[in-house]
């Protein structure tokens, strides 16, 4: 018997039976049992569980009629945290379609990327992203539905928004573009909902190994089992509180801050980006439960704690994971606030967690143990053969949370999965070991990959980008450790002798700025004369990254 069986939470089972419905069913059974509670506070403007349910519902019924959206279809969601992204995220299954929730760093030529490998021709979008929607109208994109944050912020919309999101409603004269207010006006009915367990319900895109994107197909049994997994294994009600802080276009988010709540039928106060007095704010306010964070959020919050202006009295829960917490923040947390963070491990691929401390025993810088149905082990990642305990080897699982397959990409999935004992395991490319009592820790990253602050940047897409620059001769791209953010990104660049004396760093960064994602965009720039390369001719990536570990 695994070791970790003794320190499994006794209230909770090994196996987890979860409802054979679609994700829709979940709102509909929380409309119908709390039709008047607020689901959704955006400022100091609220969206109760019926309205959350019909403006669904209005949503799908043009999906359907006006964009020709029919099951099995993808449609593209493009947008910060806020109750337009819920309402479309189920507006999208409601109509028996999948969503496909992209990244709202993504330009223009990343976003096209996505819509055309997925094949959605129908985006849900907020007009400060329609700029970058736009020159794909009447090629990739067939509609597009403009939402404008401010119609749902009541009249805080200074205090809740970004100045870059707090614009009143714009107009757009493009034939393709409907906007959201327009769509719910019209209010039409869909039509009976089809899809249940089986059917496709996300594509959550991710980079591979060489730098591409990858789709990662999730069916509705699967987002239903990690959601199901998630509100029991914390121990969540219907009358908490969240406070959804990360991105919903990632799967943290996604299913941590989302999805368990609408299951359970609890309140969300969003959060379009991370603001700590605003944070602070809504916790007081809205006596916030519940918070899944990054560490670099909590290290934010806890740096600038002031017992005479701030109350985190009403919290009941912190967990994360993305990067180790550090001692003395949890710490500081502990003394608070009585609490102890929480820490999980999951991707895109497993649509969060497979592993998650249990709360009666937690461990500091630890994965935690396998939840529910979840069968994890090291292996040697070159002979593939099972590691004893305390070995370091690549962490592999199975379970109802790992995707299915790759979208389209065969060669990938042939690569990534392997047969054990009659189940499929995915090979999560990441180094780590089981202790003496069962619990995972994570070592080091098999795969090259930087880990800045929850996102993953993958060095050999952002070089390619580099390459692009006139003055660029070569460039390899490292992960520089951060006490905030966990990594970031630092490029090594061989000037072109003609702009050896001209090429300025800050210039480099600017340019990158323009052309990839801001978490992508190199925080450093160091110009050297000449960059190691392996016995093939190769840049060797891994002596650099040694020698910056070395300097650190």
């Amino acid at each position: 018997m695994s070791p970790f069986l003794k320190f499994y939470p006794r209230r909770l089972p090994f196996h987890l039976p979860v409802p054979e419905t679609s994700l829709w069913y979940n709102l509909e059974a929380s409309a119908k049992r709390f039709p008047n509670r607020p689901a959704l506070h955006f400022g100091n403007a609220s969206t109760t569980y019926g309205e959350f349910h019909d403006q669904a519902e209005a949503l799908a019924g043009f999906l359907q009629k006006e964009c020709g959206v029919r099951r099995g279809d993808r449609v593209a969601l493009f947008m910060h945290n806020s109750p337009q992204f819920v309402i479309a995220y189920y507006g999208i299954l409601r109509a028996d379609a999948a969503v496909v929730p992209i990244n709202c760093m993504n330009t223009t030529g990343e976003l096209e990327h996505v819509l055309r490998d997925a094949g959605a021709t129908t985006i849900i979008t907020a007009q400060e992203l329609q700029p970058r929607v736009e020159p794909l109208l009447g090629d990739a994109v067939r509609h597009s539905i403009v939402a404008c944050y401010a119609d749902y912020a009541g009249d805080e919309v200074a205090t809740t928004l970004p100045e870059a999101l707090a614009s009143p409603r714009m107009s757009f004269s493009q034939p393709q573009v409907t906007l959201w207010h327009e769509v719910m006006a019209r209010a039409i009915k869909p039509a009976p909902h089809t899809a249940g367990p089986d059917d496709l319900a996300l594509i959550c895109y991710t980079s591979g190994t060489t730098g591409k994107p990858k789709g990662c197909m999730h069916r509705h049994r699967g987002v239903m089992y990690s959601s199901v997994a998630i509100a029991h294994w914390h121990d969540v009600r219907h009358h908490g509180f969240a406070l959804v802080v990360l991105p919903l276009f990632h799967v943290t988010g996604m299913q941590n801050s989302m999805n368990v709540h609408v299951y359970a039928g609890s309140r969300m106060v969003l959060m379009p980006r991370w603001n700590r007095e605003a944070a602070f704010h809504a916790i007081a306010r809205h006596q916030v439960t519940t918070i899944t964070t990054v560490p670099a959020m909590i290290v934010d919050l806890i740096s600038n704690y002031d017992a005479a202006r701030h109350d985190l009295s009403s919290m009941r829960l912190i967990g994360g994971g993305g990067a180790a917490m550090p001692e003395a923040v949890a710490a500081r947390l502990k003394e608070l606030c009585n609490l102890t963070y929480i820490e999980g491990y999951g991707m895109t691929e497993t649509l969060a967690p497979t592993h998650i401390n249990p709360g009666e025993r937690p461990k500091a810088q630890c994965l935690g143990l396998p939840i529910f149905d979840t069968d994890a082990r090291v292996i040697d990642p070159t002979t593939l053969e099972e590691l004893p305990q305390g070995s370091v080897g690549e962490i592999v699982v199975s379970g109802p949370q790992v995707l299915e397959a790759y979208w389209n990409k065969p060669e990938e999935n042939a690569a990534c999965f392997i047969e054990r004992d009659g189940k499929k395991f995915l090979r999560t490319g990441d180094l780590g070991r089981i202790d003496e009592d069962g619990y995972f820790h994570f070592v080091e990253r098999l795969k090259r990959m930087i880990n800045a602050a929850g996102f993953k940047v993958w060095p050999a897409e952002v070089e390619a980008l580099l390459y692009g620059h006139p003055g660029v001769q070569e460039a390899c791209v490292i992960g520089k450790v951060d006490p905030r953010s966990g990594e970031r990104v630092k490029a090594l660049v061989v000037p072109r002798e003609a702009a050896r004396a001209t090429l300025k760093a800050e210039e480099l960064i600017a340019w990158s700025r323009e052309r990839m994602a801001a978490y992508k965009v190199p925080d450093e720039v160091e110009f050297v004369a000449s960059l190691p390369k392996s016995a093939t001719g190769k840049i060797d990536w891994r002596l650099l990254q040694e020698q910056e570990a070395a300097r650190r």
